[in-house]
């Protein structure tokens, strides 16, 4: 585990409600498959704040991650979601970790 790593995109539910991000994601998900250095993701919903939600990537490491952030087909893999990403804080609406420890 150690050296992988992880990367959380906020989003926030529309008001049509969450099946728009529940859609985007199984299809970025497929799109994704079969991507070097991509072990999983998830999808998560808030327990505090039920028009939160995340995806939760994790990968191999991360010059596994950059390679694919930097590629041609992150932008165009990743568009559907891009509409619900969290901006209304003004904080970022992402994160990037590396595993540093993990038991």
């Amino acid at each position: 585990m150690k050296g992988r790593a992880r990367v959380i995109v906020y989003l926030t539910v529309p008001e049509t409600g969450p099946g728009a991000i529940e859609a985007a994601y199984h299809d970025i998900s497929a799109r994704l498959a079969d991507t070097p250095g991509l072990v999983r993701n998830e999808l998560l919903r808030s327990a505090l704040n039920p028009a939160g939600f995340a995806v939760l990537s994790e990968w191999e490491s991360m010059a596994d991650f950059k390679a694919w952030e930097e590629g041609a087909e992150h932008r165009s893999a990743t568009s559907p979601l891009r509409p619900f990403q969290d901006r209304a804080s003004g904080a970022r609406h992402y994160g990037i970790y590396e595993v540093v420890a993990a038991y």
